[in-house]
């Protein structure tokens, strides 16, 4: 039996529409499955929680919403064999991205998992919570702070206007780092550690992250203009911004990261830092299309 796990709030009301394609697929195929998606997205968390510990037998958990709730699920079932199969729904959908999921395509996806095993891929844990994607501070925390405070614009409208509101105002800060017992300090406008490549609805800042390599990649943009910020920002969703010489990109499995700042990872508040982040390989089962 599959349990399905549905946002319907997600991607101003994407979720519920795609939710009801993936369970006319269930239906129509004979797949047993419970709906376990409840009334909203703060009662997910114990919803799910509650049908793990009652059912015995579970082929796999159906997420259908945007980041946010991937990043939910994957507290309930890291390191269990639960497999988590994502149909993007959200605004960003960039862990269904970095899976290479069609973003506009549910019954390909189901389809494709009908028929298909699911891998096992790491995920980041940062002060005890896992993530999926990327963990990130600086600018974009800045930036998400303000989108999180707007209440008359909605989606990817929010975040570019954030942006705008912010950069003016934005100074570069010092940050402490730990990779693997190595010591240095920077100072930076932004620093994201990746788990996956993308963030922000297809921003490739760290482009070469792999999801089962064991490893992080650590992206930080040393300081620029405001002008040579805007300049080179669009190169993020192509991935080349990684040849600028202010950007740095390094590896690790252990970092530590200390500033007066604030993290955020797959677009959820962690923390304010320090923040200390691991690997854990092969901690998630999932559905790929390599």
């Amino acid at each position: 039996m599959y349990l399905l796990l549905v946002n319907p709030t997600s991607g101003s009301g994407r979720g519920k529409l795609q939710g009801s394609v993936v369970q006319d697929y269930l239906v129509r195929n004979s797949i047993e499955f419970s709906n376990i998606s409840g009334s909203s997205y703060e009662s997910a968390a114990s919803s799910l929680a509650t049908a793990i510990r009652k059912y015995s037998s579970i082929e796999g958990l159906i997420v259908v919403g945007g980041d946010g709730l991937v990043h939910l699920a994957i507290q309930e079932l890291a390191g269990t064999a639960i497999p988590m199969l994502v149909i993007p729904a959200g605004t960003g959908n960039d862990f269904a991205r970095s899976l290479k999921l069609p973003l506009a395509d549910p019954t390909s996806i189901l389809e494709f998992a009908r028929y298909s095993k699911p891998s096992a891929i790491d995920l980041g844990r940062v002060n005890g919570r896992y993530f999926a994607e990327i963990l990130s501070t600086g600018f974009d925390s800045v930036v998400n702070e303000r989108a999180n405070r707007m209440r008359l614009v909605s989606g990817k409208s929010k975040y570019n206007l954030a942006i705008l509101l912010e950069l003016p105002l934005f100074k570069p800060k010092r940050y402490q780092f730990d990779v693997d017992g190595a010591a240095f300090e920077y100072e930076a406008m932004l620093i994201a550690v990746a788990n996956g490549a993308s963030y922000g609805g297809g921003m490739k800042v760290c482009p070469n992250a792999e999801l089962d390599d064991g490893y992080f990649d650590l992206m930080i943009l040393e300081p620029v203009s405001k002008l040579e910020f805007l300049r080179v920002f669009p190169r993020v969703f192509s991935g080349t911004h990684i040849s600028h010489p202010k950007v740095r990109i390094l590896r690790g499995r252990h970092i530590s990261v200390r500033a007066d700042a604030v993290a955020y990872a797959d677009g959820e508040r962690v923390s304010e830092l320090p923040i200390t982040a691991e690997i854990v390989p092969g901690a998630l089962l999932t559905w790929r299309n390599l």
